[in-house]
């Protein structure tokens, strides 16, 4: 066997195993009975540390020295070395030991922080967030880094980002969102919401969220719609990939707006080409890159008025309560501004002021200027001088994201990043298909998703995450086009 054909075998052994350890995580996360968490942590630990150790083997490494000399490999073999050599050299130098004490206890603190949520105890979780932050300083500092301790964890979620750079993005992006925020509220008329409330049984709900993942091209042979406490989506190896939503029986354009945005990041993961699958490269080019897909999906074609038109009489069929509910009027409504407790029900122009937040305070964690001990209170500071509210309690507040309790330090910009991203693809995507608008009206979304899967999907992680948007959009990031969505759409709707 020859070199590339050995390197393309040990590549599909680490990927078995990763399908087997998605396929546990996503059964953790939905089905799994309570007492079966402590030993489904060292199962998980287990298979983790064999995947790893064959990342982090010799072997590996010296297929990927004698590949990376070769000058006759295709492109996506070639972008397959770089990026799993760059993995490589990043996780060798964690210990194996060390990362499957890290999968247990992530294991564990993921379960444990599912109860803390439900009884708002903070206190229950604290021990296993400590550890994560423990593991979190550990591998950073293991990985190495320039400036910034947490630029090595932002490196995982964001290829080429740094914490300055960030802040170069955040700042000006706070001095347009906050005073616009302040012009809707006191200067803007409110739109009225009195046509989305009432009380929805979740099995329609759920009904409704089928139909809604079916019109954006979601393929259901190939994936399955379930329910959990923080929706995620996941896929447990090719041609498997499977989102979940959360529903609440008072609130039916919350698991709406929820299917969609997962649906968006399983779209992307159902478009990256079978050549690609085993290779390194079957996922999003970053985590802010896979983000812009489910915002784009989820704003800037489910909140707005042509997906309404042809959502509405699909609505009115599974409740009829919403039969003379004119479009128009629900797209005031689903779009109306008011600064809230929990990220994943806030609105666009808040959005990103909840994910300034929680870099704020991780940033500062991982540096190690405040302590995990301290979260709850100065998580209720932040919010109050970010958003105006004040959580009541911790699991409306420092407990509502799934987040931490993995490990994910250097995830939450990935959010914002993806949503200025989304505002400058979908401007590209209006320019070439002028009447993109009246294609999604018509039920035809299915245009939206052949442009994403030719510009974006069929890449995988071919190219790293400016590299794509430029050849994408013709650019790198310029957050402008998010700004100017944004004001020019609540301008509208509020009347300014």
């Amino acid at each position: 066997m020859n070199t590339l054909a050995a390197y393309k075998k040990h590549l599909q052994e680490i990927g078995k195993l990763r399908s087997a350890i998605s396929l546990l995580h996503w059964d953790q996360r939905t089905y799994l009975p309570p007492k079966g968490h402590a030993a489904r942590a060292l199962v998980l630990g287990k298979l983790a540390k064999m995947a790893f150790e064959l990342l982090v083997s010799d072997q590996l490494g010296h297929y990927l020295e004698e590949l990376e000399t070769q000058n006759d490999l295709s492109l996506e073999e070639q972008a397959s070395i770089r990026v799993v050599g760059k993995a490589y050299r990043r996780q060798k130098s964690i210990p194996p030991d060390i990362y499957e004490r890290f999968t247990i206890a992530q294991s564990r603190s993921e379960s444990v922080w599912e109860q803390a949520k439900k009884t708002s105890d903070f206190e229950l979780f604290q021990p296993h967030l400590q550890k994560m932050v423990d593991f979190s300083r550990q591998f950073a500092e293991l990985y190495g880094y320039e400036d910034n301790l947490y630029d090595a964890l932002l490196e995982e979620y964001e290829p080429g980002m740094t914490t300055n750079q960030l802040r170069l993005v955040i700042e000006p992006l706070r001095k347009k969102l906050v005073p616009f925020l302040k012009q809707l509220r006191e200067e803007g008329t409110q739109p009225h919401t009195e046509v989305l409330e009432g009380t929805f049984p979740i099995d329609q709900q759920r009904k409704l969220s089928s139909h809604v993942l079916k019109a954006m091209g979601y393929d259901f042979s190939a994936g399955r719609l379930d329910t959990t406490i923080h929706p995620f989506t996941i896929s447990t190896g090719p041609r498997d990939t499977r989102v979940t939503t959360r529903f609440i029986n008072n609130n039916l354009f919350s698991g709406i707006f929820s299917t969609m945005h997962e649906g968006g990041h399983a779209l992307y993961q159902q478009g990256i080409p079978q050549k690609l699958h085993w290779s390194g490269l079957d996922g999003g080019a970053s985590s802010g890159i896979h983000e812009s897909q489910s915002r784009m999906w989820e704003n800037m074609v489910g909140k707005q008025l042509p997906f309404l038109r042809f959502f509405q009489p699909i609505l009115a069929s599974v409740f009829p309560e919403f039969a003379r509910a004119r479009p128009e009027i629900l797209y005031d409504a689903v779009n109306t501004v008011t600064p809230s407790l929990i990220r994943v029900e806030a609105d666009e122009v808040t959005y990103n002021l909840h994910i300034m937040l929680r870099f704020e305070l991780e940033e500062q964690l991982i540096n190690g200027r405040i302590n995990v001990g301290d979260l709850p209170e100065l998580w209720q500071d932040a919010m109050k001088r970010y958003l105006g509210v004040v959580p009541k309690d911790d699991a409306h507040g420092v407990l509502q994201d799934v987040h931490w309790s993995a490990g994910m330090f250097g995830y939450f910009p990935s959010y914002m990043l993806g949503n200025l991203c989304s505002a400058q693809i979908f401007a590209k995507v209006k320019e070439e298909i002028p009447d993109l608008d009246e294609k999604i009206a018509n039920g035809k979304s299915i245009v939206l998703l052949s442009w994403l899967r030719k510009q974006v999907h069929r890449f995988g992680k071919m190219y790293e995450p400016q590299d794509l948007l430029q050849r994408v959009t013709g650019e790198r990031l310029n957050p402008s086009y998010f700004t100017q969505y944004i004001t020019d759409k609540y301008s509208q709707i509020y009347k300014l």
